[in-house]
């Protein structure tokens, strides 16, 4: 990537910033924001340039990016139990792929460090009392209290330490033969044994370890490179003073890296183009994310992505698609024909979470399963009818046993939700369906409908 002109880590403070807390303490915040620039890189620059170069051949039809993980990380929930069963469903999900795709895929993890959350309104009221927004747990808490809700500068620092020891833990996972083929047990998940899903996965399995051992004999020795995989890490670059903090140059390489995350993407709420996020963005050297959603107008998605990419580098943009159902078919193919004709190099995924949101009767909010799975299969079918490649997708998930989409093959409905939901902000799928959806999209790898 060229250096770029008259930028620096704070330009992005002379625009117009959305989204952003409401620090009443100045002092306080600044001096957060000092001792987290003092703190180590939570990745390095190799890392970012080798997924940035993974992305690349998924946006050739290389690769299938695989980018999942919960909706709004918890600082409380940084216990081995809860980091294991997401990297365990991350893990099984990602061999779906491969077995069905046959070819190389990249995993991006929703993980250490998405603790902020983007919200349509500054405040929330409940019974005649009015409180700040819960914005995650890297800004203030969800429960409903003066105290809880208010912005608090040393939640920056507590979300940085969280991220480094969820990202410590899985580096040691995934460096120590936690993904040895040899063992599938270590990615099992106790409580879904008995599950559908589970069933066709354990078969799948079996497959694979049968033809490694088959392979073994042939070769007279043990494939030792089956047991290390790398999974990168992504979250939405929304708080621009916690992501200034930790962006740095490094040396031998021109330019500045994000170096809190391998793969921040911009919100669909923060995507105008002379707007205090793009400004931070076009500036740092990571592949980046936009999601486009159904108001973006081509000429604007063009725009953005070309002040973003001006010197179209290979890898650079991952477009992340989030229409809905009922929107994906009038959108997607316009939006398409617009990046293709502009000649830019971009990676296309789906992310068929967020445009099939709404709220039950009873104001709860859930998605559908049938309408994800729909929209996926959509977004395939109009890649392979304009010549495109659909490459990855985007998804909400988790490795807790949590009721809060309805459908799929586990037949969730929608008494069923209060049963274990769990999220404070959206409903993620749980194990059972983001394992039926993994087999649906591995089907249609393996019918080369990806390009």
């Amino acid at each position: 990537m060229s250096t770029t002109n008259n930028w620096t880590p704070g330009s992005w403070q002379q625009k117009v910033v959305l989204q952003q807390p409401n620090y009443l303490d100045g002092d306080q915040l600044q001096n957060a924001l000092q001792r987290l620039a003092k703190l180590p890189p939570l990745v390095t620059s190799w890392e970012i340039e080798s997924l940035k170069n993974q992305i690349g051949d998924a946006a050739e039809g290389k690769a299938f990016l695989l980018q999942a993980g919960d909706c709004s990380e918890s600082l409380d929930d940084c216990d081995n139990d809860s980091i294991v069963r997401n990297l365990k469903v991350l893990m099984q999900m990602s061999f779906v792929l491969i077995y069905g795709g046959m070819k190389k895929v990249v995993r991006v993890g929703r993980v250490a460090g998405q603790y902020a959350k983007p919200r349509s309104n500054d405040t929330e009221t409940r019974d005649g009392v009015t409180l700040e927004v819960y914005r995650g747990d890297l800004v203030n808490r969800s429960a409903f209290t003066e105290s809880d809700r208010k912005p608090d500068p040393e939640l920056l620092l507590r979300g940085y330490e969280r991220a480094a020891l969820t990202l410590n833990f899985i580096r040691a996972l995934c460096a120590g033969g936690f993904a040895d083929l040899h063992h599938p047990e270590n990615w099992s998940l106790d409580f879904a044994s008995d599950t559908v899903q589970a069933d066709k996965y354990s078969r799948m399995v079996d497959s694979i370890t049968d033809a490694l051992k088959f392979m073994e004999v042939v070769r007279g020795a043990e494939f030792r490179a089956s047991g290390s995989v790398d999974v990168f890490t992504s979250h939405e670059g929304l708080h621009l003073n916690y992501e200034q903090a930790q962006t740095r140059r490094v040396p031998r390489r021109e330019g500045w890296y994000n170096m809190s995350t391998h793969f921040p993407w911009i919100g669909y709420r923060t995507r105008d183009v002379n707007g205090a996020h793009v400004e931070y963005f076009r500036g740092i050297s990571n592949p980046i994310g936009i999601k486009v959603g159904p108001k973006f107008e081509p000429d604007e998605l063009v725009n953005l992505i070309q002040s973003l990419n001006p010197d179209d580098e290979r890898g650079r943009i991952t477009l992340i698609h989030r229409y809905g159902v009922d929107e994906v078919a009038n959108r997607l193919p316009v939006i398409l024909k617009a990046v293709t004709d502009a000649g830019l190099r971009v990676l296309h995924t789906c992310d068929p979470m967020h445009g099939n949101t709404f709220s039950t009767n009873s104001g709860i909010k859930t998605r559908s399963f049938d309408k994800i799975a729909e929209e996926v299969q959509q977004q395939f079918r109009i890649h392979r009818e304009h010549g495109t490649i659909l490459g990855g997708v985007h998804l909400e998930m988790t490795g807790d046993n949590v009721t809060e989409c309805i459908g799929g093959q586990s037949q969730i409905g929608e008494p069923d939700l209060v049963k274990a939901y769990k999220s404070a902000v959206d409903p993620r799928l749980n194990y059972d369906q983001a394992m039926e959806l993994a087999f649906l999209i591995a089907d249609q790898l393996k019918a080369g409908h990806n390009g």
